[in-house]
């Protein structure tokens, strides 16, 4: 990782959660790159012993990134909200949900009812045709 002073003169000041969150996107994005780096040494090596310790490195790389993203939601809730619908979208496509129950997930809040947030695809099927 390339050796960057995120502070190229003193800091007159303490930052704000807005600003720390700007810089803990930054420190996630170089522990991105370096599970990205590690996992390709381990692709272009057959050396067990080191892509075992490319592995435990790179695990441990995979959860700060983790910890960095859990602190970004608590330093920037706009972000945190984005977080919030993005799962429930998630949800909705893997389950294939129709595009528009996806595109509509987190508008109207919580008074959307569990029906219309259920992914169920109501569209006319054969079998609905039956009744």
């Amino acid at each position: 990782m390339p050796q960057t002073n995120p502070f190229h003169s003193m800091v007159p000041r303490k930052l704000t959660d807005s600003e720390l969150a700007r810089a803990i996107r930054l420190d996630m994005e170089a522990e991105l790159d370096a599970i990205n780096l590690y996992a390709a040494h381990i692709e272009a090596t057959d050396n067990e012993a080191a892509k075992a310790i490319l592995r435990h490195v790179m695990d441990e790389e995979r959860e700060h990134a983790a910890l960095f993203w859990q602190l970004i939601a608590t330093l920037d809730p706009a972000q945190a909200e984005h977080i919030k619908v993005m799962s429930e979208k998630f949800r909705l496509i893997v389950s294939g949900a129709p595009h528009e129950a996806v595109e509509s997930a987190g508008e109207g809040g919580e008074s959307r009812s569990r029906a219309d947030s259920s992914g169920l695809d109501k569209r006319m099927t054969v079998g609905s045709l039956r009744r």
